[in-house]
């Protein structure tokens, strides 16, 4: 079954070519069944490709798969090759399940959308990036599921495009992150350079005999591999893509949050983690930018009344998490908080979704309320999805956020521990408010509004009851907690070659302290439950008198730090001043250096006339007009009638035998 992982990055290509090639002859129901059955066949071909895996020994669980050889030049040479290992096999389980279920979900929220066949096709193309990025071999491979995990990512969120705040958010996101992008593809230049190749296993083979500690070159390479792990997983500073791209259609929020692009960069660092292990610096600066994100973002979520936008910045928060566990050493526990995250996000999204489809694509959580009676079977798989990334057990997000909290806490990271706790605290409150808002308390809707509030298709409440299940088990592959558990087990020799292998392979228990420390932090998120049931359930604590109270640190927060304006004000307005200064400089060039400025200005205007749109414009226009010449004298050959194919077949025979006649 290894020797077919191709499949698993061929199914959703193939969803692809049909879907954008054929989706307006299927229709809908055609559509329907092509995208979701593509994303289908690979979630089966990962579990035939896990199961093989399975069966062999824990050292022997390594497969590469060389496709073709894609770019010899020279000493430069890129294989199209396929790693599979139990860290790529879980994550293309994660993708394809998580990512099926949502496409299922899709089939009922963008029924009867003018673009169905292109949605589908986008998300296939989605999926397929993704899965190329975790299983390849190489850096150069990665790069590219990598790039065109971005542009999917701004095709999806810029989808509804008659939309200028959908334009405006597609494009954020796709600028943003190639500030990221471009961090990352020094740092492949730099592994080239350094290491003469760009595959996995001779990088990391190299990397400890060659370089010690804290040796700048390793450090260089892992902090600008960061910058792009920043960029895609919305990272401080280059989170802010993030809370806009809720302007693409819900399925596409799931989808980025949960299964594909925001978790590309938390995987990219889990595995180069022989790299970080080298960069004792990297590694600090990737836990401390993870625990200040957590709180920052998990801060915002506080006073944002959009149903969306909060999950959007608990994204940012969990994602925060994950990077702390890696920036410890905790690799196996950041990849398993990935894999439970996955199951409540999504699930958090579509049941959010769902709501959205009731009150016709309303997200004003201060205009729902009492919505529970209405939307029984989402408001409960909603709550699934709270109490798991409250942290309450025994739900998913209990185990795997408290081992995090965990490794922090043994690696002697106090600071970061208690800014994780705190932040369970946070994240509990702004969960539980979300909750009390939306489902609970008198009725803020308008009554003609709420007499047409109804329960979504079973289309789209069956993959929420599913990820519910998951939301609600999945913490127990963490079970018993420590080296003991299935995905320690699992994952443990992917990261044993490092000095914090020990966290992954060792059999050392946390014991009494570790469960201690997981008490303290369920109680903070029990704490921020209660605090919000207060608020907005009891009535005992009146949000609009806590508001007046602290109304500096209110407005600090509902304006999100106003970071957005800081960049507009530095970036887009620091680039305008240089224009403006440049121009100035030009005027005065004009008016002191006139023998400079006349042939200046001849050049100039020789340069944007007769050489831009005479040469230039000349020949890209003259090329096409090349070819609409060249098809009109084409389509007299090819007249679609028989008798002119027979006279032109005459015509050839006729020439060859006076050819042989004459020779």
């Amino acid at each position: 079954m290894l020797n077919l992982t191709w499949l698993v990055i061929a199914f959703p290509i193939a969803g692809v070519i049909i879907n954008a090639s054929l989706g307006r002859r299927l229709g809908e129901r055609g559509v329907s069944y092509v995208g979701p059955g593509a994303v289908g066949l690979s979630f089966l071909t990962s579990l035939g490709v896990f199961l093989s895996l399975l069966g062999l020994p824990a050292e022997e669980r390594v497969f590469e798969q060389v496709l073709f050889t894609w770019i010899p030049v020279g000493d430069f040479l890129i294989k199209a090759a396929l790693l599979v290992d139990p860290l790529s096999t879980l994550m293309i389980l994660v993708v394809t399940g998580v990512g099926f279920l949502i496409h299922v979900y899709s089939i009922g929220y963008m029924h009867d959308d003018a673009r169905y066949s292109r949605f589908f096709t986008y998300m296939n193309l989605f999926l397929a990036a993704m899965l190329l990025l975790v299983l390849a071999n190489n850096f150069f491979v990665m790069f590219v599921g990598w790039e065109l995990v971005g542009l999917c990512s701004y095709l999806l969120i810029g989808f509804w495009f008659q939309r200028e705040s959908a334009q405006r958010a597609g494009n954020k996101a796709f600028i943003t992150t190639r500030i990221g992008d471009a961090g990352f593809a020094l740092g492949m230049f730099l592994i080239w350079t350094t290491f003469g190749t760009l595959t996995f296993h001779e990088v990391f083979e190299r990397a400890p005999a060659e370089f010690s500690a804290g040796d700048p070159i390793i450090t260089a390479i892992t902090l600008l591999l960061f910058v792009g792990a920043a960029g895609k997983s919305a990272q401080i500073p280059l989170y802010v893509w993030l809370p806009d791209a809720m302007e693409g259609p819900t399925p596409v929020s799931a989808l980025i949050h949960a299964a594909t692009m925001v978790t590309a960069g938390v995987y990219m660092v889990a595995r180069t983690h022989v790299l970080y292990e080298l960069a004792p610096l990297s590694a600090n600066v990737v836990a401390v930018i993870g625990a200040a994100t957590a709180f920052f973002a998990a801060t915002i979520a506080l006073v944002n009344n959009d149903i969306k936008r909060v999950l959007a910045y608990s994204t940012i928060s969990q994602l925060g998490y994950m990077f702390m566990a890696v920036g410890v050493g905790a690799y196996v526990a950041g990849i398993f908080h990935l894999t439970t995250h996955a199951f409540f996000k999504a699930l958090l999204f579509l049941s959010a979704g769902s709501v959205m489809h009731a009150l016709e694509d309303e997200t004003d959580m201060q205009k729902m309320g009492g919505l529970y009676p209405h939307l029984k079977t989402t408001a409960l798989t909603f709550m699934a999805g709270w109490l798991a990334i409250s942290g309450i057990p025994p739900l998913s997000g209990f185990f795997s956020k408290d081992e995090i909290l965990f490794e922090a806490f043994k690696e002697g990271h106090l600071v970061l521990w208690a800014v994780g706790v705190f932040t369970a605290f946070l994240t509990a409150f702004y969960a539980s408010r979300q909750i009390f808002l939306t489902f609970f308390g008198e009725s803020r809707l308008e009554p003609e509004l709420e007499a047409r509030v109804h329960e979504s298709p079973r289309v789209m409440t069956v993959p929420l009851m599913a990820l519910g299940v998951l939301a609600i088990v999945g913490g127990f592959l963490g079970v018993p907690p420590g080296a003991g558990s299935a995905v320690h087990r699992f994952l443990g020799p992917v990261f044993e070659s490092g000095a914090h292998g020990a966290e992954a392979a060792a059999a050392a228990e946390g014991g009494v302290l570790q469960w201690g420390l997981a008490l303290l932090s369920a109680m903070a998120g029990a704490l921020g439950i209660l605090l919000a049931a207060s608020m907005y359930i009891r009535r005992r604590i009146d949000p609009a008198e806590l508001t007046e109270r602290f109304r500096p640190i209110y407005t600090v927060l509902y304006n999100k730090y106003w970071v957005d304006e800081l960049y507009g004000f530095i970036f887009v307005g620091g680039y305008r001043a240089f224009s403006r200064l440049l121009d100035t400089v030009v005027d005065a060039v004009v008016v002191h250096d006139r023998l400079f400025v006349r042939p200046f200005r001849a050049g100039t205007d020789l340069l944007s006339g007769p050489f831009d749109l005479g040469v230039v414009d000349g020949a890209v226009n003259g090329i096409a007009d090349l070819i609409d010449r060249s098809s009109q004298a084409l389509r007299r050959v090819q007249t679609g009638y028989v008798r002119n194919y027979a006279l032109s077949v005459l015509f050839g025979v006729v020439l060859v035998l006076v050819y042989f006649l004459l020779v």
